[in-house]
């Protein structure tokens, strides 16, 4: 099960998932939105702030590059 928290393991799963979205024009409603319909992602909706999002595209940017 991957958590908010996970960053680094989400930004791998969406990297693996979405190879044609560049992760550094995707807008956080987006990325939310990505993130909960990840296969192994249960936590749903809760602690998930801006903070949260921007670590979680900062990692995926850098896994994509």
């Amino acid at each position: 099960m991957i958590c908010w928290t996970d960053s680094l393991e989400i930004a791998i799963s969406l990297e693996e998932s979405h190879p044609d979205i560049d992760p550094k024009t995707i807008n956080f409603v987006d990325l939310r939105q990505l993130v909960m319909n990840l296969e192994n992602f249960e936590e749903g909706n809760s602690q998930c702030g801006e903070r949260v999002l921007e670590a979680i595209q900062m990692n995926w940017i850098e896994e994509n590059e």
